[in-house]
């Protein structure tokens, strides 16, 4: 593994680096687990009386933190604890051995294009009309079906099923068996289906049901990702109806996420696992979707909301809310709603014992 010295990781960080700066460092460690080639996190006073039980000789630690106190020979003092260790693991982590060119046993139809650069590993199939971009690397078992289009500097991990005409943008990361690209989840029965019943009654029709099947709409769209994008293992991105389903620039998927046909999402989201989308929802720029978060269809979602794990969003949201229970609704109202709640067995007994003093009394109420 390569080494890097303290100066140089220091440098990298915009951060300072105190003692010997030319220590070398070829791994990142927690500090009580931590080699003397290791440069330990220990970001806060938790984590650094741990140092005494490894023998890193660096360590990141925060801001007023005695380096010296702790045993160390150099240090490098991070101000944003997490933002440092983002760029630290940034820079030793090797990556995927995905070897320089094209492995032998790829299928690639003769109309695709390869940019220069590209890595392809073995059992991949691209089919017709693809376009890779420059240093793209595409792991094994990956199929990437006609017309699609993977940007420059993207990283395709094992088993990535991309569908008909996906448009990926530069130095995207697509994760284990995530699949772009599939049918949407769209159907119709001629008349109107117990789904709108419901809908419009709320549950309360009792009109007879009349037996009937589903019709699929095909999906004419694709899926749009932009640049700097992460998609998780086994997320699912569905093709739109008419129009593509859309991915703004930065925004990140966790594992197992689900985003609907017809989906707009903006900016630098993050969507944490196991989060589901329904169709045609709009999201607006910079929103954090909690984990287990679902969301009902035909919604717009503004920028800079936030929602907590399982939250279930039933209408449309302006921007800057923060959300939270089912149905969702603001944080701290759903915080108010459970403390009142967990009040309600004493409130209960405290009905019941006025009631039993009442009737003791011989008065009428």
């Amino acid at each position: 593994m390569t080494g890097h010295t303290i100066r140089d990781i220091a440098a990298s960080l915009g951060a300072e680096a105190l003692g010997d700066a030319d220590i070398i460092v070829t791994g990142v460690a927690e500090p009580g687990r931590a080699g003397p080639d290791d440069l330990a996190m220990a970001m806060s006073p938790k984590y650094a009386e741990l140092l005494a039980q490894g023998s890193a000789r660096a360590a990141v630690i925060g801001e007023g933190m005695d380096w010296q106190a702790l045993g160390l020979e150099a240090a490098i003092v991070a101000l944003r604890p997490r933002s440092a260790m983002a760029h630290v693991t940034r820079a030793m982590d090797p990556g995927p051995e995905i070897a320089p060119g094209i492995h032998a046993s790829t299928v690639i139809d003769p109309t695709a294009s390869i940019g220069p650069g590209a890595a392809i590993g073995p059992f991949v199939v691209i089919g017709a009309r693809v376009v890779i971009g420059a240093g793209a690397r595409i792991a094994s078992h990956v199929s990437i079906a006609e017309d699609a289009q993977i940007g420059d500097d993207a990283l395709v991990l094992q088993g990535v099923r991309i569908g008909a005409r996906v448009v990926i943008g530069d130095r995207a990361i697509l994760q284990p068996g995530c699949v772009l690209g599939a049918d949407g989840f769209s159907f119709v029965t001629p008349g109107q289906s117990q789904v709108e019943r419901t809908r419009a009654s709320l549950g309360r029709s009792d009109t007879a049901v009349e037996p009937q099947g589903w019709t699929r709409i095909h999906s004419l769209g694709s899926v749009r990702i932009g640049d700097d994008v992460e998609i998780g293992a086994n997320s699912t991105v569905d093709r739109g109806t008419v129009a593509d389903t859309e991915i703004g620039d930065g925004t990140k998927l966790d594992n197992m996420v689900h985003v609907g046909h017809n989906c707009r999402i903006g900016r630098d989201c993050l969507l944490c696992g196991q989060v589901g989308i329904a169709g045609s929802v709009t999201i607006g720029d910079r929103v954090v979707l909690g984990g287990q978060t679902g969301v009902a269809d035909n919604l717009q979602i503004g920028s800079d909301v936030v929602t907590g794990a399982s939250t279930i969003i039933l209408s449309t949201v302006p921007s800057g809310r923060a959300l939270l229970g089912y149905p969702a609704v603001r944080m701290e109202n759903q915080v108010e709603m459970y403390k009142a709640l967990r009040r309600l067995p004493r409130l209960a007994q405290s009905v019941a014992d006025l009631q039993k003093a009442v009737f003791k009394s011989g008065k009428t109420p």
